[in-house]
C-alpha cells in the first residue's frame, strides 16, 4: 500500500445524506477502502481505513494523508493507526491542494456519478458508488497520470 490519501464526501437522498469516506493509493490512483454511512463519525473513516488495510495488507509503515476533519483526530481513529503500523499526516489548515489526489477523485465521482442526484436511498447510493468505484473507475477509467491506464492496470504493469 502506497501513501494513501483520504477522501470523502455528502450524498443526496431521500433518506437523508450519505456520507462516503474513502482511501486511495497515490501511486496507482485506486480506489482501496470506502465506506458509505448515514453519520459522518470516525466510524466511516474507519471502516474505509480497515478495508484499504484489509486489502493491501501493509508488511511496512505506511504513512496516511488526510484533512482536518474531526474524525481523522478521534482516539479511535489514532489507536487503529498505531496498531496497523500506520503514520498519520495531515493536510495544512484550509488547503486543498495538499490532499490533491483525493479531492481529484472526489471531483470525478460528483461530475460522473452523483452530481444533481438524489438517490431513493441509502442503499441504492451505495450500490451506484460501488458501481462507480469498483467497476469503473479502478478497472477502467484512464489517468493522465498513469501513462493513460486504469488504475487496476497500472498497478498489474507495476506489479503491485
Amino acid at each position: 500500500m502506497e501513501n494513501p490519501g483520504h477522501f470523502s464526501a455528502e450524498i443526496n437522498t431521500m433518506e437523508g445524506f450519505a456520507y462516503l469516506a474513502g482511501v486511495i493509493d497515490l501511486f496507482s490512483r485506486r480506489v482501496i477502502g470506502w465506506s458509505l454511512q448515514s453519520r459522518q463519525t470516525s466510524e466511516v473513516v474507519l471502516q474505509a481505513l480497515h478495508m484499504a488495510v484489509w486489502r493491501r495488507k501493509p508488511q511496512n509503515t505506511v504513512l496516511v494523508h488526510s484533512d482536518q476533519g474531526s474524525q481523522f483526530t478521534s482516539m479511535d481513529w489514532a489507536s487503529f493507526l498505531r496498531h496497523h503500523n500506520l503514520v498519520h499526516s495531515m493536510s495544512r489548515r484550509g488547503n486543498c491542494h495538499d490532499n490533491a489526489v483525493a479531492e481529484s477523485f472526489f471531483n470525478l465521482l460528483k461530475r460522473e456519478r452523483i452530481r444533481r442526484r438524489t438517490y431513493r436511498t441509502r442503499d441504492e447510493a451505495r450500490q451506484d458508488v460501488f458501481d462507480y468505484i469498483e467497476m469503473f473507475y479502478n478497472p477502467t477509467r484512464k489517468h493522465v497520470r498513469n501513462g493513460m491506464l486504469s488504475p487496476v492496470e497500472f498497478e498489474r504493469r507495476n506489479q503491485i
